[in-house]
């Protein structure tokens, strides 16, 4: 008995210590809530390009087309009918292309029930107390379309939990100027749906993170050529007539692997985020946009995103007769996790 008690507390003492002192698994957000992040946020700022490279990684990471719509629906309370309409346009497309699990539906709210008094109670639910105020006295019209459509229409109709629905909203607003208010509203809501302090700081570091738009766009996954990267990089090939050109994209923490370019060189025209490019035996060079790295040919070297930012460059080509590409050894986790 004494054994077994003895090594239990050895299993919990180990799994304290690399947790951080804490077991709970919530503190986390699942790959379910990071892709809602991904595409709320990307809904609100406009962003299409980007929103649907989004919504395809998070249909294939197991959203269902059904999650997606209710996230883009909902999204038109927070920044307008004109963001909505477009984000739900980009999944319509993206369904034309390959074939998803729809999922559960949402289903609407009985004619006969008073849409007011059920907007009244969850509101009061999410937000802990009774929503009141001079704003709403002086204009009792926009009080009545927040419970009857928001609270009362939207929250009822399933498919996402209120938590879920919280994490779809905390996005959007950190992605929007001058709304900072409503935000903090929305992240005490979100704790009293069930979100912890630190999968709300994870919501915001995600926003903070994700990319920024380009002039290019970002292409597709670079699935050829993912036996020499270490994480999700996309390739955009913009020519491949007389110099072969390229949009490469990194998401955070992704690098390719040790290389040389044998005969001709190569070009980097660094156009968003923040990465690196080192050359073997010499330190690592921090990029930002607007930078260019001429690489020479027969010299080793990797380049790719910072663990905290995505990263993006034109890949130009130097032509030249016979050249190849010798693909090396990966960028080790101690080496990368040196750079900041």
């Amino acid at each position: 008995m004494f054994k077994k008690s003895f090594i239990s507390v050895l299993v919990i003492a180990f799994m304290l210590f690399i947790t951080g002192g804490s077991l709970m698994a919530e503190d986390i957000l699942s790959a379910k809530a990071k892709n809602i992040v991904l595409i709320s946020s990307l809904s609100a700022k406009g962003d299409m390009e980007n929103l649907e490279n989004a919504v395809k990684k998070g249909l294939s990471e197991g959203l269902t087309v059904n999650e997606i719509k209710e996230v883009m629906t909902q999204l038109y309370a927070y920044c307008g009918f004109p963001r909505s309409l477009n984000a739900l346009s980009v999944l319509l497309k993206v369904t034309k292309e390959g074939t998803y699990a729809q999922g559960e539906e949402g289903k609407a709210l009985d004619e006969n029930v008073s849409k007011n008094e059920i907007g009244t109670k969850t509101q009061t639910e999410l937000a802990g107390a009774p929503v009141k105020g001079e704003l709403f006295e002086f204009a009792p019209a926009i009080d009545a379309y927040l419970k009857e459509h928001l609270f009362a229409d939207i929250f009822s109709r399933g498919v996402l939990t209120r938590s879920e629905r919280e994490i779809a909203t905390i996005a959007a607003l950190s992605s929007l100027e001058g709304v900072e208010s409503q935000l903090n509203s929305h992240i005490n809501i979100g704790k009293n749906t069930g979100l912890t302090q630190a999968q709300i700081d994870e919501i915001l570091k995600l926003v903070s993170m994700e990319p920024k738009k380009q002039i290019f766009a970002i292409g597709n996954k670079n699935d050829a050529y993912k036996d020499y990267f270490t994480g999700q990089s996309y390739l955009n090939p913009l020519t491949i007539e007389q110099v072969k050109t390229s949009n490469v994209t990194f998401e955070p923490g992704c690098r390719n692997n040790w290389h040389i370019h044998h005969k001709g060189g190569q070009i980097l025209l660094v156009t968003s985020g923040r990465g690196y490019y080192q050359e073997w035996g010499k330190p690592a060079q921090e990029l930002k946009e607007g930078d260019v790295v001429n690489i020479p040919p027969e010299v080793k070297h990797w380049h790719g995103a910072a663990p905290d930012s995505w990263f993006s460059h034109i890949a130009i080509e130097v032509p030249s007769k016979k050249g190849s590409t010798q693909w090396l050894e990966k960028v080790s986790d101690e080496e990368y996790s040196k750079l900041k």
